[in-house]
């Protein structure tokens, strides 16, 4: 039945498509070239202020590959934005997210697709027949598809595998495996490292495990721990794709990220150091029990000391490998990767092509030891889809009040406001196009243009024009990253992570116990720690 109901979902996505305008549907000059304004500027130096013909005129797909669009970004310029009172049915849905298994579980369980579809087609339905850029809706049908398609690949790959241990579950070992899972995500994303760890997290604290084990794995495998690099998590891939160097979100970032996580995991250590329970692994060890359930290191000597990891399914490594690789399979990073926006009027790419080829051919090779040892279904996937549908459009006109807000008041904006717009907007909207905005946002004080990379390159470089301008940068992006956390659709894998542990009969908070219980009174506070410390302005601002 799940997959019936995704294959379902990825048609009536391609309906939607056809609805719209095409994409891609005329030639545009390519970056960079002689002439145009991605000229590198001297160094010290801004680069001068794009033309009026810049915006969109060699960037549409940059700003399409991000779920922006031009209309978007120059929202002000000549384009109706769309009336506040278009946001109500995202409330709507949010609403219901946060209410539904609270105070109506049953029916919300049977019919949470028909709501989240339908407020979608409202809001699609709308802007298709109005005044309003009805690209909105294409664009939505572009960004859900690669996020589905990501998040459908990691989550089959990672199912493939059965990391198998005898360690117990304890406050030393439950806070080294978020440690170790923060800097993987680095390496794989957020989303592979949460789908790869989670079920072995979840299995060494078997008798133990309770919600908020789920919450702390969230909190630092989903989201903060992949700031470091422009994999971790996709606001920074797509200021990588715009121009900001590879390496500048560790150099300008790792010295927030490391203060920060050892702050949530200190947290998290009282947590588990309160909780008295035994794993049922401790316990059977005491009664000299062997470990032989499935997903357990099982030749495992009684009088021995030293812990085992073992790992069934290694092909599933490859298939991995295979999906990260592909995230950079975009046309506006390699010249030779087909278009098929461009080519075809397609509402995806070749990326989205690989990703759903490599999850197939992952789950047909599987081992069923290693399937049945993750108690792998495919419920969790099939009910992020469904509501991630209705997540995405109906937060478009969201995004473009703010992007319009973002450009008209540039100007007035500083560090403070950006950090905590940032955040505040990435907790409950998709984090990626809320840092596209900002970043906008603040190119437009020193004349950058968010759409030509030797401006964005220059935005990431200290001294360059303005000694601030890297220092914007620098709190954009770490409260895009930092705050996705603080709801279950913050960030892609808050919501899959959810999924899964209740899947397996964890009783995860819910929508409005998630914020009240743990993300108000554990991460606002170091949040707001945060910002004192690096972007209120009382501690001297320096460059590493």
């Amino acid at each position: 039945m799940p997959v019936r109901l995704l294959a379902a979902l990825l048609l009536g996505l391609l309906g939607f498509a056809l609805l719209g305008p095409a994409a891609g549907a005329q030639d545009e000059p390519v970056l960079g070239d002689p002439g145009q304004p991605g000229e590198t500027a001297p160094e010290g130096m801004a680069p001068p202020a794009a033309g009026p013909g810049a915006v969109g005129a060699g960037t549409e797909d940059s700003l399409e590959a991000a779920g922006v669009s031009s209309e978007e970004h120059v929202a002000g310029e000549g384009h109706a934005a769309p009336p506040v009172w278009l946001v109500l049915p995202f409330v709507a849905l949010l609403a219901m997210i946060a209410t539904g298994p609270l105070f109506y579980p049953h029916h919300w369980h049977h019919h949470y697709p028909k709501y989240a579809v339908g407020l979608g087609l409202l809001v699609a339905a709308i802007y298709l027949v109005s005044p309003l850029e009805d690209v909105a809706v294409l664009h939505a049908v572009e960004e859900y598809l690669a996020f589905i398609a990501l998040l459908f690949a990691l989550y089959v790959a990672s199912g493939t595998i059965l990391i198998k241990t005898d360690f117990e579950g304890t406050p030393r070992v439950n806070t080294a495996m978020l440690f170790v899972g923060a800097v993987i995500s680095n390496f794989i994303g957020t989303t592979g490292a949460s789908m790869l760890l989670i079920r072995p997290y979840m299995r060494v604290n078997r008798g133990r495990l309770r919600a908020y084990h789920i919450i702390f794995f969230i909190f630092v495998v989903s989201n903060v721990g992949g700031a470091l690099t422009p994999i971790g998590d996709p606001p920074l891939f797509l200021g990588f794709l715009r121009g900001v160097p590879f390496f500048w979100t560790f150099t300008h970032i790792w010295y927030i990220w490391l203060p920060t996580l050892l702050l949530i995991l200190a947290v998290f250590y009282v947590f588990d150091r309160r909780n008295a329970a035994e794993s049922e692994r401790a316990q059977r060890r005491r009664a000299g029990d062997p470990d032989v359930e499935p997903g357990e290191y099982t030749d495992v000597a009684a009088a021995h000391t030293r812990r085992h990891v073992a790992i069934e399914g290694k092909l599933g490594f490859v298939w991995l490998a295979l999906i990260i690789g592909s995230v950079f399979l975009d046309p506006n990073v390699f010249g030779w990767v087909p278009d098929l926006h461009e080519a075809l009027h397609l509402p995806f790419g070749i990326r989205e092509v690989i990703m759903f080829g490599v999850a197939f051919l992952a789950y047909r090779t599987a081992r069923r030891e290693a399937l049945e040892g993750n108690a792998f279904t495919f419920g969790p996937i099939a009910e992020v889809a469904w509501l991630f549908i209705g997540i995405f459009l109906t937060m478009q006109p969201a995004l473009q009040l703010i992007a319009a807000f973002a450009a008209d008041n540039a100007t007035a904006l500083n560090a403070t406001t950006f950090y905590f717009g940032t955040g505040v907007l990435s907790s409950i909207l998709d984090n990626a196009p809320t840092y596209v905005s900002f970043v906008a946002a603040a190119m437009g004080k020193f004349g950058l243009d968010v759409n030509v990379p030797a401006d964005v390159a220059c935005l990431a470089a200290p001294h360059c024009g303005d000694a601030l301008t890297w220092y914007y940068l620098q709190a954009i992006s770490v409260a895009a990253v930092f705050w996705g956390a603080n709801t279950y659709i913050g960030n892609g894998p808050n919501f899959m992570v959810k999924a899964i542990a209740e899947e397996a009969g964890v009783a995860c908070p819910s929508f409005v116990g998630y914020i009240v219980r743990y993300s108000l009174p554990i991460l606002i506070p170091i949040y707001i720690l945060v910002w004192l410390v690096f972007f209120s302005g009382l501690v001297p601002i320096h460059t590493f």
